[in-house]
Order: structure tokens, then sequence, then C-alpha cells
């Protein structure tokens, strides 16, 4: 298993890495497009669509990133100490809903991925970009979110729950 949690982890790691790139390149993308629309009145054809697409991508590959590094929305009022079974058990129901929610996504959008894929379809643009790029996002943006998701349900019921950056005892003043 610690095989499985290292691959998975490295994956999510990667991928969260590659979404702050994607947004640092949407960053440099935008100004240029304002400059060269605004300034030397000549605007691009793909600045527009490229940044749409990796905003899609950058969105869905750091849900996993954000999943690994405990930093997910979440309200432990009732259940604050870490070390609690009810604790245990309040993370394990977020995980599953996690699951019920990203496996559907994973089931639904593979199915439109591979229908738009196989129909060859494109974009409504000049670059005619074909559909996979942003329809293969979502199914494995979501299917990375749900193995990190058993990673981290795996580490609640062998180590504990971990420590978020938002905890109190890890507050330093």
């Amino acid at each position: 298993m610690s095989t499985f949690l290292r691959i998975v982890d490295a994956m999510s790691e990667f991928a969260g890495r590659l979404s702050a790139w994607l947004f640092f390149a949407i960053a440099l993308f935008v100004p240029y497009e304002v400059l060269m629309r605004n300034v030397f009145v000549s605007p691009t054809i793909w600045v527009d669509e490229v940044n749409r697409i990796m905003q899609i991508w950058a969105a869905y590959l750091a849900a996993a990133y954000v999943l690994k590094h405990h930093e997910m929305i979440t309200i432990d009022v009732a259940f604050s100490d870490r070390t609690t079974l009810a604790r245990r058990l309040s993370e394990t129901l977020a995980i599953v809903m996690l699951f019920i929610f990203a496996g559907t996504a994973v089931y639904y959008g593979f199915g439109i991925w591979l229908d738009e894929t196989l129909a060859g379809h494109t974009t409504d643009s000049f670059l005619a970009l074909p559909l996979w790029l942003t329809k293969s996002s979502v199914w494995v943006g979501f299917a990375l979110l749900c193995l990190q998701g058993v990673a981290e349900l795996y580490r609640i019921w062998t180590v504990g729950v971990p420590p978020s950056g938002h905890d109190p005892e890890l507050v330093v003043d």
C-alpha cells in the first residue's frame, strides 16, 4: 500500500505544480492580449481559447493537490480534536461524499469525452481545437481526486487524521 500512496501523492503533487504553472502562464497571456488588442490594435486569435483551456485544466488538476495538502474547506467546530473516533468518522463521511460526486463526474465525464473524441468534434473558433482537450480535464482531474481520496482515507484509519494548515495547534503567534 505504501507504493500506491507514494505514486498517488507524486501524481497529485505533479498535478498541483502543473496547475500552478498553468495559472502562471495565464497571468502572462492575459496582459499580452490586452497589450496586443489595445496598444497595437492587433488582437490574437489564440489567447482567449488557450487561456480557457488552461484554466479548465488548472482547476481540475489542482483538486487532488489541495486534498493531499489538507486545504479543502472544512468546518470542524464539533470535531476539532483530530484524535477522536467522531473526527475520523466525519472525515470518512466527507471523503465518501467526495467519492460519490467525483465518481459520478468521472463516469459521465469519461463518456462525454469518449463521444467527443470518437466524433472528432472541435471548438467553434479559428483554432478549431479538438474538444477532447477540454472534455478530458473533467474525468482526469476527478479520477486523480478519487485516487487521492483513497490515499487519504487509508491514512485516516492507519495514521490518524492529519493536521491541516489551519489547525489551532499549528498556529504560531
